[in-house]
């Protein structure tokens, strides 16, 4: 039903796909997976194969297509904390993910080093925050790393409901899931690639904050049809958006996807409309266009790679009884 319903999403946007992917996905699988983080899955090569096979920065490619490989590095790294992290946590406690959240985004400030924090992804945010900082300035920073707090917010809240076995609203669950999806930072690292820093009048404008928070809502609409069967095999459907709604409404999983689909192209149509009636920002105007074109190439670009990816189509997800024994090992 899965790859059925998927079919049925449909955007009006480019896709299009960065020319350094290979470079990339090379140094995620070669230098990072195999080598600067081996440490986290050293006795695990089937878990580090399963990564790979993710292709962490052919998801990146179609998110920033038209960054150098230098600026698209950063990007990568991103990807693959984000992924790591996810499943890290998955199997974690609302108390331990918000002590690593605090750490996190100690590291990403730069008031505390990655051997201090000892987390085990801190030295890849190290790393990530000192890569940002050769193309962005610090208040970009500072903007981005509010985002992965706000990320940790929404995986804070997941813990919740998973630990208590409890589903929220199907409101309550669309607003963390908006967090929880990560895309928020990914969204502010526009400027990376594109080189051009907007002022924070424009950041913090109602009508950019609400096409950012739709470009989050659908991109998790698509990704709830697509890992529903992986959400059910790891006990994560208490915040999955299609679970709460056939929970919520006593419906069909074919007819809570079909709702599911409902609200994604109701956002879409205000997406949309949002896009082609942008406030007049001055000077600003062809930047901001611009930044709008490219987030609407990230939901073309995500459904394009991930409806490729066995991470969702083949159960190819690390299992999570390996995520627990680093996690206690951790």
């Amino acid at each position: 039903m899965n790859m059925h319903m998927l079919s049925m999403f449909h955007y009006p946007f480019p896709t299009l796909k960065n020319p350094f992917a290979t470079v990339l996905q090379d140094i995620t699988d070669n230098q990072w997976i195999d080598g600067e983080y081996l440490s986290l899955y050293k006795d695990n090569p089937d878990t580090r194969h399963k990564y790979k096979k993710t292709k962490t920065a052919h998801i990146a490619s179609q998110w920033f297509p038209t960054a150098s490989a230098e600026r698209l590095k950063p990007l990568c790294r991103l990807m693959l904390w984000t992924l790591y992290n996810d499943d890290l946590y998955e199997e974690s406690s609302p108390e331990k993910i918000g002590y690593v959240h605090q750490r996190s985004i100690a590291i990403l400030n730069g008031e505390m080093d990655a051997a201090e924090a000892a987390i085990p992804l801190g030295n890849m945010l190290a790393s990530l925050r000192l890569e940002l900082l050769e193309f962005i300035p610090p208040e970009s920073i500072n903007r981005f790393t509010k985002m992965i707090s706000r990320y940790f917010t929404g995986l804070k809240a997941e813990l919740i409901y998973k630990k208590n076995k409890v589903f929220p609203t199907i409101a309550e669950c669309i607003a963390l899931r908006e967090d929880s999806i990560c895309l928020y930072p990914f969204l502010q690292l526009t400027e990376v690639e594109t080189g051009i820093i907007l002022p924070s009048e424009i950041h913090d404008h109602p009508v950019i904050q609400r096409l950012q928070a739709l470009a989050c809502r659908l991109v998790t609409y698509f990704n709830e049809v697509q890992s529903v069967t992986k959400d059910e095999a790891t006990d994560s459907i208490y915040y999955n958006i299609v679970k709460v709604i056939q929970h919520e409404y006593n419906i069909s999983l074919e007819e809570a996807c079909l709702e599911d689909l409902r609200l994604h192209n109701e956002d879409l149509k205000e997406f949309v409309a949002l896009q082609y009636s942008l406030p007049d920002f001055g000077i600003w105007q062809d930047a901001v266009v611009n930044w709008i074109h490219y987030m609407s190439m990230v939901l073309s670009g995500w459904k394009n790679i991930s409806s490729k990816l066995d991470r969702y189509n083949a159960m190819e997800f690390p299992n999570a009884a390996d995520l627990r024994q680093k996690l206690n090992n951790g």
